[in-house]
């Protein structure tokens, strides 16, 4: 009995070689998306007013709209 055809036709071959590209595209545009910042982060830096981040005075207001009391630098000690 001879051997089977092995030879790929040209549209397997295309098949073979754009299924692994197209699926390294895919999870790159994925990183991509969810590595950028949301657009609520965006229009609040536009929005906020020009002074230091940290600043006196520049707390922002919360959902309650009393403002956030500002985050000290305190010593960090490991868990």
């Amino acid at each position: 009995m001879p051997y089977p055809n092995t030879v790929l036709s040209a549209w397997q071959l295309t098949v073979i070689a754009l299924v692994p590209v197209a699926a390294l595209t895919a999870w790159l545009v994925a990183i991509f998306l969810a590595a950028r910042p949301s657009r609520r982060a965006d229009q609040a830096a536009l929005t906020s007013h020009p002074a230091r981040p940290g600043a006196a005075g520049t707390e922002q207001p919360t959902a309650a709209g009393e403002p956030e009391p500002a985050r000290q630098a305190g010593r960090r000690e490991a868990a």
